[in-house]
């Protein structure tokens, strides 16, 4: 039945038609899974903390986030069976190397690992793992209807974007994302597809879940131009506030990376820290939405001081700037020791909570120490959001319509602006890459706008490898091999040993003077006729080493050998550069 539709729809429906109608489809299901997620978080966390007394600690917190990393982990080890931790550098791979295809389990795994690790309390954010899921949908669906490699990106984009705005009911900031983040190219074919399924995302979670915002914000002190110096200088702290959340996190993986092979250890260690920093700071328990609404929405320091609640500094309110910055430069710790001892969840929330809690203690600090006009703690609170989360994305529009559509905060958009891209700029200058395409780019795997980057990346060495080729030994008669020489489509013939390892070439244009002569066939052999090679090929060069050395020698055929020397094949220049100009074609055409 299934089939028998899917044919129809494939054989009937105009190709731009069927993309639009599955972009609809990806954003109901994105929504779904969104909303699903948070529901399990919320029943999970309500059944684990229903009977706790909320205004003093209870050892379980410390407990229960361990227990939801074993569980993720048993989880992901027997029944997923694969590795589905960093969701949107995932996604980011599957566009880089594997042409936008997503494996069916992603359409659910993700939901049910993060819920666990999340609902235990594990100190990371649910976002990513839906930008996997709904990118999973938008994949699985294109491949169902045997769509191109373009409609494959494009539906994956859809999903991207369906999940943040359903998760955030915030359709620009889910537009953007896709733009910003997953880099996928805009143009008015995958523009009205893409909006389709942000909007479908978003009307359909305001359905489920009502029409409030995820934060209550309410505008306290509108934007004076005056505070421009210090929303310029507040930008810089967020690029360099980002600088230390990728730099913290990339040293974190490294160490829980070295015990890969070692899981339970790795379970033991990032438990006793994740527990250790929840015991002396509890707003590290779970995503940390309401330390972060506890700033919004403060007016007075009795209010901020809740934020200290079941925690060592209850009580003490001349501890809260002491506090907020234990907070602010241990969360990144926490977050990577819940997804290195097994956990699942991602970055998106850890940067939220980061630059809110940044915020609130650079406006505290400036006003205290009087640097200059008075800046609301509240605004900067939430302009720290924008900016950190631009910072650590390299995502500038993504912060600032995210962060304007979540809280309502659009009379604040000058100053959002302004955090966002000075954030960026900043942290350019240290950091190329955003925390989700750094792995691929150090790879040299990442799709961008750059269209000849891009095309590079999608190219592989493998795809050119001419493998039907003819070899000659060093002992070769020159008679015998002028015999096989003309029986090739090649003017060069390549010399191996027994064992099938280069040694050089014979090219015929630099033996022409002698090729005709026939009294000298008898007398010279191949070794004394080859040279050795302009330059060789690993057989896993990425494509844009491979074109880099064609231009360097000049050669019109390069051999490509194995980590051992072993000839694999050879490229020529002519059919290299005859599949690029194909592949450029086709990323360009609409």
């Amino acid at each position: 039945m299934t089939s028998s539709v899917v044919n129809w729809t494939i054989n009937k429906v105009p190709r731009h038609q069927l993309t639009i109608i599955l972009a609809v489809v990806v954003g109901i299901l994105a929504s779904f899974a969104a909303y699903i997620l948070h529901w399990i978080i919320s029943q999970i966390q309500l059944l684990l903390t229903a009977g706790f007394n909320r205004e003093t600690s209870n050892l379980l917190y410390l407990l229960f986030p361990v227990i939801g990393i074993f569980l993720t982990m048993l989880f992901v080890k027997y029944i997923v069976k694969d590795n589905i931790s960093h969701g949107i550098t995932r996604v980011l791979y599957a566009i880089s190397t594997k042409q936008s295809r997503l494996k069916p389990h992603n359409m659910w795994s993700s939901v049910i690992a993060s819920a666990i690790t999340i609902g235990f309390g594990g100190s990371v954010g649910a976002e990513a793992p839906i930008v996997l899921t709904g990118s999973a949908i938008g994949s699985n669906l294109g491949q169902l209807f045997n769509l191109d490699r373009k409609s494959l990106m494009l539906l994956l984009g859809c999903g991207a974007s369906a999940a943040i705005s359903g998760i955030f009911k915030a359709p620009i900031a889910g537009l953007v994302f896709t733009l910003e983040v997953l880099m996928i190219d805009l143009s008015m074919a995958s523009l009205v597809p893409i909006l389709t399924s942000s909007v479908t995302a978003t009307v359909l979670t305001y359905i489920l879940s009502g029409q409030r915002s995820m934060f209550d914000f309410q505008l306290d002190s509108a934007w004076q131009v005056d505070r421009v110096p210090a929303t310029i200088l507040f930008g810089v702290f967020c690029g360099f506030l980002s600088l230390y959340f990728i730099r913290m996190m990339t040293a974190c993986e490294g160490v829980f990376a070295q015990l890969s092979k070692y899981p339970y250890t790795k379970l033991l260690l990032g438990g006793l820290v994740l527990s250790t920093l929840i015991f002396l700071f509890p707003s590290l328990y779970g995503e940390g939405y309401n330390s972060i609404s506890i700033l919004l929405n403060g007016k007075t320091d009795a209010d901020w001081d809740v934020v200290m609640d079941r925690s060592l500094f209850a009580s003490h309110g001349g501890l809260l700037l002491v506090y907020i910055t234990g907070v602010l430069l241990t969360k990144i710790v926490a977050t990577s020791s819940t997804n290195g001892a097994g956990g699942c969840g991602g970055t998106f929330a850890p940067s939220l909570f980061v630059g809110a809690f940044g915020g609130f203690l650079f406006s505290r600090l400036w006003n205290i120490y009087q640097v200059g006009v008075y800046i609301p703690e509240k605004n900067f609170t939430l302009l720290g959001m924008a900016g950190v989360m631009a910072g650590v994305m390299h995502a500038p529009l993504t912060g600032i319509f995210l962060i304007a559509e979540i809280t309502g905060g659009y009379q604040l958009f000058v100053p959002l602006l302004i955090v966002a891209v000075v954030s960026v700029m900043t942290i350019s200058i240290f950091e190329p890459h955003s925390i989700y395409a750094m792995r691929l780019a150090r790879e040299g795997k990442l799709v961008t706008h750059h269209t000849d980057q891009s095309v590079l990346t999608l190219m592989s060495l493998d795809s050119v490898v001419e493998r039907d080729f003819v070899t000659v030994k060093p002992s070769t008669p020159m008679g015998k091999m002028v015999n096989i020489l003309s029986q090739t489509p090649t003017s060069f013939l390549l010399v191996t040993d027994d064992g099938g390892h280069l040694l050089g070439e014979v090219d015929l244009l630099q033996i022409r003077n002698v090729v005709f002569r026939t009294e000298l066939y008898q007398k010279f052999t191949v070794v004394q006729l080859m040279t050795d090679v302009k330059a060789t090929l690993g057989k896993d060069d990425p494509m844009s080493d491979v074109m880099k050395t064609f231009e360097t020698t000049g050669a019109d055929y390069l051999p490509v050998v194995d980590f051992d020397n072993k000839l694999v094949g050879y490229v020529s220049r002519v059919h290299l550069y005859g599949m690029y100009r194909k592949l450029v074609a086709d990323y360009s055409a609409e």
